[in-house]
């Protein structure tokens, strides 16, 4: 399988929410990583044909999706921040009402809806109205649902927003099983959310693809180090202010500060490995006066 965007951009009046983003996808898991309203979202309604595109072209195996129509969305699975579900509907019903609408059969819905609720773990909630499903729930729900097409096309947007660090572990987890033989395509802007699930990250800033690569590509992409080092809490301003900070932790009058930067700090400061969320602060981050991410 294998998903080519050519010269694509969305334009809203003057704003370019997508601006002429070239990428060609194949079967993995692609994390898409970026601050909210970097783009992310509308490419994905793009690539997911709710949203017509101001202009370029998407080709799935070579043939323009609007070419393809009914036959390219058989092969999406699709998860929006927000899904809409009718309350009152049990989980099943809710299950088969969409296996409806994407065209299964009755007993391929039923067969597949029963052997995904309990790849989600969700098999003892099945008869329980939507209405009473926590956050997690709802979102294990929601990936059971996109999954129901068998697609070969997965496409997830911000899809552990609210859930709590065990929801999305166990999300990860899930998103790992389900990758095999099929393309993924994840968007967030939790770094630790890809971090351990993404074969290659895209970094997306300003409705642009600014970089393409593994996570070692992407921390090789930036010429800086991670320094750590002990100052007095009364500094920490004045150096959040100097340098691109990533992390801050008291400890008591002093505190731990991570310093992102090409040259050391302080001749106590001790060298440490980047990692992905430090070079996601380099792209997207703050430094003195920016606002927060």
């Amino acid at each position: 399988m294998e998903l080519e965007i050519v010269d694509l951009t969305k334009r809203f009046g003057d704003f370019k929410a997508v601006d002429n983003i070239n990428l060609t996808m194949t079967n993995g898991v692609y994390g898409l990583l970026g601050v909210n309203g970097a783009g992310k979202t509308t490419l994905m309604r793009m690539l997911c044909t709710l949203m017509e595109p101001t202009s370029g072209t998407i080709y799935c195996d070579g043939n323009n999706i609007k070419d393809l129509g009914v036959n390219y969305r058989k092969l999406i699975g699709y998860l929006p921040q927000d899904y809409g579900f009718y309350p009152d509907l049990s989980v099943m019903d809710y299950m088969l009402y969409i296996a409806e609408l994407k065209g299964l059969r009755p007993i391929v819905a039923r067969k597949r809806t029963m052997q995904l609720i309990e790849q989600v773990g969700m098999k003892k909630k099945l008869y329980k109205k939507m209405k009473g499903l926590s956050g997690g729930m709802l979102r294990r729900v929601g990936i059971a649902q996109a999954m129901l097409n068998d697609p070969k096309i997965l496409i997830l947007d911000e899809p552990t927003a609210g859930l709590d660090p065990s929801e999305r572990i166990r999300f990860r987890n899930l998103i790992s099983e389900l990758s095999e033989n099929r393309l993924v395509l994840l968007s967030t802007h939790i770094v630790s959310d890809i971090e351990y699930i993404a074969n290659t990250i895209l970094l997306m800033k300003d409705g642009r693809i600014v970089r393409k690569g593994s996570i070692a590509d992407i921390i090789q992409s930036v010429d800086v180090r991670a320094w750590n080092v002990s100052v007095s809490n009364r500094y920490v301003r004045e150096l959040e202010k100097k340098y691109l900070v990533s992390n801050v932790k008291g400890n008591g009058d002093s505190a731990e500060l991570r310093i992102i930067s090409g040259n050391k700090p302080f001749k106590n400061a001790i060298a440490d490995q980047l990692n992905l969320e430090d070079v996601f602060l380099c792209y997207f981050g703050e430094r003195g006066g920016e606002d927060e991410i």
